[in-house]
C-alpha cells in the first residue's frame, strides 16, 4: 500500500515556522522596544554621563559640555551634605524595609483565613496601595498635624499629651513619620505576595509539627518562616528599591525638613539640580541611587542561583 511506509508521526508533527512569521513577531515588538529604549535607556546613559561631565546651567542650554572624569564623584564623596543624604536615605529605606515586611506578614497570616467580611477589609487595605501618593501624603499631613492633627486629638483625649506635638517639625518624629506613610503604603503590596506564599505551605506540614508538640510560635519559626524564605527575600529587595527611590511622599510631607532631616539621596539630587543648578553632581547623586539597587539585585540573583544549583 502507499502509505505503508509512511511515519505515523508525520501527520501529527507541527509545519515548520516560517522566518517570515519570527520576523512579524519581532515587528510587533518594535514599538515596546522603541519605547522603552527612548524613555528609560537614553535618559538614564544621559544622567549617567553628565556625571562624568561639567554641566551647569549654561551648558544645558548652550551644549558642550566638558568632560571632567572623575572630579564630580571625588568632589561629592568629599562633601559631608552627600554622605549625610547617603546615611538618611539607608535608615529611612531600611526602616521601611523592616516595617513594610512585618506590616505585610501580620497582615498575611491574618488574611490567609477565612472570615466574615475578610474580602470587604482587603479591598480596604488595598486603598493604601492604590491610591495616588499626593492623596496619601495629604491624609498623613492631616493625621500629624500639630495643631489640629487626627493623631494629636486622640493622643489629648488619652491623656498621653498635654499640648501640641509638631510631628513633622521635629528632626526625629518626622524621619519615622516619613517612613511610618511610607509602609502604610507597600503594606498591601506585601502582604498580596505572603498570602500567595503562604497559601502555598501544606497542610501536612503544619499538622506533622503539632503532632511533635509544636507550639504556635514554633510552628511560625520552624515551618512559616523558612517556608516564607525566597518569597520574603524578593519582597524585601522589591521594597528596598521601592524605598531607596522614593521622593514624592517626602518631598510631600516634608520637603526635606525639618534641618535636612528627611533629606534623603533622591530629595537632595533635586536639590542639587532644581534650585542649586548643579546638574552634574545632580547626576553623580541619581548614578549612586542606580548603582545602590543594582548591586543587592546582582548579588540576589547570584544567590538564587547557587541555591538552585545546590
Amino acid at each position: 500500500m502507499a502509505g505503508a511506509g509512511t511515519d505515523p508521526h508525520a501527520a501529527s508533527a507541527p509545519p515548520p515556522r516560517r522566518r517570515g512569521g519570527a520576523r512579524a513577531d519581532q515587528l510587533f515588538l518594535l514599538p515596546a522596544v522603541l519605547f522603552v529604549a527612548v524613555t528609560v535607556v537614553y535618559p538614564l546613559i544621559y544622567s549617567v554621563l553628565q556625571a562624568f561631565q561639567d554641566v551647569g546651567l549654561r551648558e544645558v542650554i548652550r551644549g558642550g559640555a566638558e568632560w571632567v572624569g572623575f572630579a564630580n564623584f571625588a568632589d561629592q564623596f568629599g562633601r559631608a551634605e552627600f554622605w549625610q543624604a547617603l546615611w538618611l536615605s539607608l535608615v529611612y529605606t531600611i526602616g521601611t524595609v523592616a516595617l513594610t515586611y512585618v506590616g505585610g506578614l501580620a497582615l498575611a497570616m491574618l488574611f490567609v483565613h477565612r472570615f466574615a467580611g475578610r474580602n470587604v477589609m482587603r479591598a480596604l487595605l488595598m486603598l493604601a496601595w492604590i491610591l495616588p501618593t499626593v492623596v496619601g501624603a495629604n491624609v498623613w499631613r492631616w493625621l500629624l498635624d500639630g495643631s489640629y492633627g487626627l493623631l494629636n486629638a486622640t493622643l489629648r483625649g488619652l491623656g498621653l499629651i498635654a499640648g501640641d506635638v509638631f510631628w513633622l517639625g521635629q528632626p526625629g518624629p518626622a524621619l519615622v513619620s516619613v517612613i511610618v506613610a511610607t509602609a502604610w503604603s507597600f503594606a498591601p503590596f506585601a502582604m498580596i505576595l505572603l498570602v500567595a506564599a503562604l497559601q502555598g505551605v501544606p497542610a501536612t506540614l503544619y499538622e506533622a509539627a503539632r503532632i511533635d508538640g509544636a507550639t504556635t510560635w514554633q510552628q511560625f519559626r520552624h515551618v512559616t518562616l523558612p517556608a516564607l524564605r525566597p518569597v520574603s527575600i524578593t519582597v524585601m529587595l522589591l521594597i528596598f528599591i521601592f524605598a531607596f527611590k522614593t521622593f514624592d511622599t517626602i518631598y510631600l510631607m516634608t520637603r526635606g525638613g525639618p534641618g535636612g532631616a528627611t533629606l534623603t539621596l533622591p530629595l537632595y539630587a533635586f536639590q542639587e539640580a532644581f534650585e542649586f543648578r548643579r546638574y552634574d553632581t545632580a547626576a553623580v547623586a541619581t548614578t549612586v541611587m542606580l548603582f545602590v539597587p543594582l548591586v543587592l539585585s546582582v548579588f540576589y540573583f547570584r544567590s538564587l542561583r547557587n541555591e538552585e544549583a545546590a
